[in-house]
């Protein structure tokens, strides 16, 4: 089930806002259609990023999909066990499965994103 108070890209990353810290990962959806995961590049900490800057890839035994920030900001945190435990991504893509945390310089970009109900129209018209 998609988060109702998440916050999403056309390109399937969502976006969980408190305060001016954003957690950010790929939605269920991405990590289906990208199915068996090989390898998770993620940016260090200190690293700024504008609102759809290129801040990784994940790649699949089918694909290499780039990751793009929702948000500018700069990296607080990664979740530094991801890449070597791809199945917490593919088991719990919207909690245990987040892959970055960044302050935002901008917050109100935000608004900018899906919101849940959108995101779920976008989906069904790709399935």
């Amino acid at each position: 089930m998609i988060p109702t108070d998440y916050r999403f890209q056309e390109s399937h990353e969502w976006c969980a806002i408190e305060g001016d810290v954003a957690t950010i990962g790929i939605s269920h959806f991405a990590v289906e259609h990208l199915s068996d995961l090989a390898y998770l590049d993620l940016p260090e900490p200190g690293t700024s990023l504008e609102q759809g800057e290129r801040f990784g890839e994940i790649e699949s035994v089918k694909a290499v999909s780039e990751l793009f920030s929702p948000v500018s900001g700069e990296v607080l945190e990664i979740n530094e066990d991801l890449p070597e435990s791809l199945d917490t991504l593919q088991k719990d893509p919207f909690q245990e499965g987040w892959m970055i945390k960044i302050k935002m310089t901008s917050p109100d970009e935000a608004g900018e994103l899906m919101d849940a109900g959108a995101y779920e129209k976008l989906i069904a018209s790709e399935a």
